[in-house]
């Protein structure tokens, strides 16, 4: 990772972490799943509200790492007009990011917002904080699913 990009992430995440967009409990949600990452504490209780096939918002609560946090903020922001089809494609792109798979050429992923996120890909760098990042994808993933719970072990541990 440049120096560059490093910085940059830094920066967001203490802007996310401190700041993070969408931390609300949404009047009426069609959709909502909390999220569990048992291995550091971070809890995440991820809103939904779905109109007309599209996500109308995105909103969530709970606690967690700066890490957590600003991933959960970024999600929200990112998923809002989305369809659920367009969101999911968005996790499995950010899921390959993180880990450091090839997503530069995953089918139907919004290229602009694959940038938006690259400055998280420095987590991949430290394989626990994966679990963190990706938790909140998980619970948003588990709400349009219509389950209820979600956990980082969600995937088998392979986050």
């Amino acid at each position: 990772m440049s120096d560059e990009l490093r910085d940059l992430y830094q920066e967001v995440i203490l802007d996310h972490g401190r700041h993070p967009r969408n931390h609300r409990h949404p009047e009426d949600p069609t959709h909502h799943a909390r999220g569990d990452n048992p291995m550091c504490g971070d809890r995440v209780e991820v809103f939904l509200t779905l109109r007309d096939g599209v996500i109308a918002d995105a909103a969530f609560e709970g606690r967690g790492c700066a890490i957590s946090v600003a991933s959960a903020s970024m999600m929200t922001e990112l998923v809002a007009g989305k369809t659920p089809e367009a969101a999911e494609a968005l996790f499995r792109g950010f899921q390959a990011l993180c880990t450091g798979a090839d997503h530069t050429h995953l089918p139907d992923v919004d290229a602009s917002d694959m940038e938006r996120l690259e400055v998280m890909s420095g987590v991949r760098q430290f394989p626990m904080r994966v679990k963190c990042a990706t938790l909140a994808w998980h619970t948003l993933s588990a709400a349009m699913a219509g389950a209820d719970r979600a956990s980082s072990e969600t995937d088998g541990g392979k986050s």
